[in-house]
């Protein structure tokens, strides 16, 4: 439960602390005076949007801080699993500096907004009168059904189904989608395949190839040359072999006379041998290259067939065109086996509905036990608040659709007198009877969620007189079970409170101040006698509220 609260530079508060019993507590005070800015305070430590145009003075950091005890339950697992140090005394501070950066802290650890916001869910219910809207919401009537039926494992069960379910659903039809967009390209794929698988490409033959053509193309002028390089080796009397040749017989003549000279006639004698045998290459070239245009043909043909494949490829290589080929062969290769993955597809999502279907029905089955009690709660509590022919009948129907939470539509039907039709509660509900129903929900929530504390903010519209002294009842009952704080202006809700706060404003020169206090039994004789007449209260209004605290 909130045992205490801090609020530093917020709004119209410099600074207040405030320490909560436990039980029922109300908070009274004028319009303006500043009640909601606690719930402002709150719903901002819990998570809530921060805007620093809220700071009392905008040159300092706006501090709030809540304690709360949680010993009776049973919150250390999550502590645990979020690396929080536990203690049955837990203090969550936020911290917001004049730019708005904010820092929030869990006994002094810090902490994420999302880690914030899962434990502000299960230590505080802040409901407001705009929030008696969600009564005419589906989803949250749905979610009263789940709370009051306790859902969690079969609803944790049904929604993994549905999420296998969906998922491969999606699967299908982003594979059907594929397919089809294939199957339109499929003709032009399977031609240009063609194409190069006719090519039959060879790795390295476009190099091959260019070199040969390069040969081909000049081979008269290579045989000539060559001819003429063979002639001035060998075929004349002043051929340079010739020459070499008489130069070693001359060289040899005179070697006895000086050593030098013989190893002179052996270097000559060895040009001359590589002379000769350059002279064979070149005969052999000169022998192997000759003009054939046939073979000209073929290689240009060749050659203009790669070209053409690359230049529609936009590539430079043989090696790339056969990559292109094997990713053209993989995708029409899926044509011929996207049947298969389509019907091997479409048997999971047909064995995934199937579970998602039986889960589906286990969750209806355990919502449908719970109505009974909440209709006949709401019934009994809108008894007690001055409506004892009020019907309440939850409509549970199997949905045209699967949603992540199911397969049922919750339709909340009410009905204010015994001879009138029960209609969607959306469409005829008044304020005060929508408030009454809400009520009496949270009344029921309070026993099977157990909540550490709720805190309604004016849920009293639309009433007044017995009908709110009798609302009063209901949230001093909740308030056995939990700790409930009401925001009110009824004199008869107020007097039902074991506690009882004020806030009140002054004005300090030019600046106006909030401040909120605990009245002792007198102050709150004469607190409740001004809601009842107003300020300079009468003697018979201070009776009256005598009368409503029971004193």
């Amino acid at each position: 439960m909130l045992t205490r609260l801090e609020i530093d530079n917020y709004t119209l508060i410099e600074r207040s602390e405030i320490d909560f019993n436990n039980g029922f507590s109300v908070i009274t005070g004028e319009t303006g005076a500043g009640k909601s800015i606690l719930l402002g305070a709150l719903g901002m430590l819990m998570g809530g949007k921060v805007e620093s145009k809220y700071f009392k003075d905008a040159e300092k950091k706006c501090v709030i801080e809540a304690t709360f005890d949680i010993s009776d339950y049973g919150y250390r697992p999550f502590f645990e699993e979020n690396e929080l140090d536990y203690d049955d005394e837990c203090v969550i501070r936020k911290e917001i500096t004049p730019s708005g950066k904010a820092r929030s802290f869990v006994n002094d650890t810090p902490v994420s907004v999302s880690q914030l916001k899962q434990i502000g869910e299960m230590l505080i219910d802040i409901h407001s009168q705009h929030q008696n809207l969600l009564l005419k919401d589906s989803g949250f009537q749905l979610s009263v059904v789940d709370s009051v039926a306790d859902t969690k494992k079969e609803l944790s069960a049904y929604q993994s189904d549905y999420k296998q379910w969906s998922g491969a659903k999606r699967e299908l039809e982003r594979l059907k989608e594929q397919m089809e967009n294939d199957a339109r390209d499929a003709d032009y794929l399977k031609s240009q395949l063609e194409k190069l698988q006719v090519a039959n490409l060879v790795d390295g033959e476009q190099e091959e190839l260019e070199t040969e053509n390069n040969l081909l193309q000049n081979a008269e002028t290579i045989k000539t040359t060559l001819s003429s390089v063979v002639n001035l080796v060998e075929d004349d009397d002043n051929a340079v072999n010739v020459r070499l040749k008489q130069t070693v017989n001359l060289l040899s003549s005179v070697s006895s006379f000086a050593p030098e000279l013989d190893s002179l006639a052996e270097r000559t004698n060895a040009v001359l041998a590589e002379m000769k045998d350059i002279s064979s290459v070149v005969m052999e070239v000169a022998d192997r290259v000759e003009f054939n245009q046939e073979r000209i043909d073929f290689v240009s043909s060749r050659l203009d067939t790669i070209y053409s494949l690359e230049k529609r490829h936009k590539v430079n290589s043989v090696a790339e065109l056969k990559e292109i080929q094997a990713d053209l062969e993989r995708r029409v290769n899926n044509f011929s086996s996207a049947d298969e993955q389509i019907a091997s597809l479409e048997a999971d999502v047909a064995k995934y509905f199937q579970q998602m279907e039986k889960s589906a029905k286990s969750l209806s089955e355990k919502r449908q036990g719970s109505l009974k009690k909440i209709e006949s709660t709401v019934e009994a509590s809108m008894s007690l608040m001055g409506m004892p022919l009020a019907k309440l009948s939850v409509d549970l129907q199997k949905s045209s659709q699967y949603t992540l939470d199911g397969a049922d539509e919750v339709t909340f039907l009410f009905s204010a007198n015994k001879d009138k039709r029960m209609l969607p509660i959306a469409e005829i509900a008044s304020g005060g009877e929508v408030s009454r129903v809400m009520l009496s929900l949270k009344s029921l929530l309070s026993e099977v969620k157990k909540m550490p504390t709720i805190i309604l903010d004016e849920v009293d519209t639309g009433i007044s007189g017995e009908v709110a002294a009798r609302m009063g009842e209901v949230m001093s009952a909740m308030g056995k079970r939990m700790q409930v704080v009401a925001i009110t202006h009824l004199p008869q809700i107020a007097s039902k409170g074991e506690t009882h706060y004020k806030v009140y404003k002054e004005e300090d020169g030019d600046k106006v101040v909030s401040h909120i206090v605990k009245l002792n039994s007198d102050e709150r004789v004469t607190e409740i006698a001004q809601m009842l007449s107003g300020h300079n209260p009468s003697e018979a209004a201070i009776q009256n509220a005598k009368d409503l605290l029971g004193i």
